[in-house]
């Protein structure tokens, strides 16, 4: 008798699911290291300091994958990828995507669009953008439209305005 209560106020309660939109949020941060590349996006951006983590550190891709994995109602990446697996060490966050990709598919869902913002105060990044939405577009099987990056600073306050790391948000809405 509940469930045909809840189904009557809500149309999504019922037996026969019906398709619906839902939105995930991911954010991520890594410290800026010497010796390391900065790899955003899964593109290998010219600068002094790289992020460091336990795969490439990409900031972006551990947001989307974040934003992407909330909309279905799973685990974060480090569920997935712990970075206390060895067998993990210095994978591609691309490849991480990839990997979320296959859980969506799993789920029977379709990823409508993405929307990021990387917040770092160097270097320029819109140079960049075209590259990484193709990236991240191509991993996920979707059309670079359907990807939104951009790129904001702190105006010089906090850890990020400092330079001493970056930080990414990212929403996701998928079609369940």
């Amino acid at each position: 008798m509940e469930r045909q209560v809840a189904a009557a106020r809500n149309p999504s309660v019922s037996k026969k699911r019906k398709m619906a939109t839902r939105s995930g949020i991911g954010y991520d941060v890594h410290r800026l290291v010497t010796g390391r590349k900065l790899i955003l996006g899964g593109v290998d951006i010219p600068n002094m300091k790289g992020l460091e983590g336990h795969s490439d550190a990409d900031v972006l891709c551990h947001a989307i994958a974040d934003a992407l994995l909330g909309a279905l109602g799973q685990p974060d990446i480090g569920h997935y990828f712990p970075p206390s697996d060895p067998s993990i060490k210095g994978i591609s966050s691309i490849d991480i995507l990839g990997k979320v990709a296959g859980i969506i598919a799993e789920k029977g869902a379709v990823v409508i669009n993405l929307d990021a913002t990387l917040i770092a105060e160097a270097p320029k990044i819109l140079p960049h953008v075209p590259a990484m939405k193709e990236n991240i577009a191509g991993v996920l099987g979707l059309d670079a439209g359907q990807v939104g990056i951009k790129a904001t600073t702190s105006e010089g306050m906090g850890f990020v305005g400092r330079e001493e790391g970056m930080a990414a948000m990212a929403v996701a809405s998928v079609e369940v």
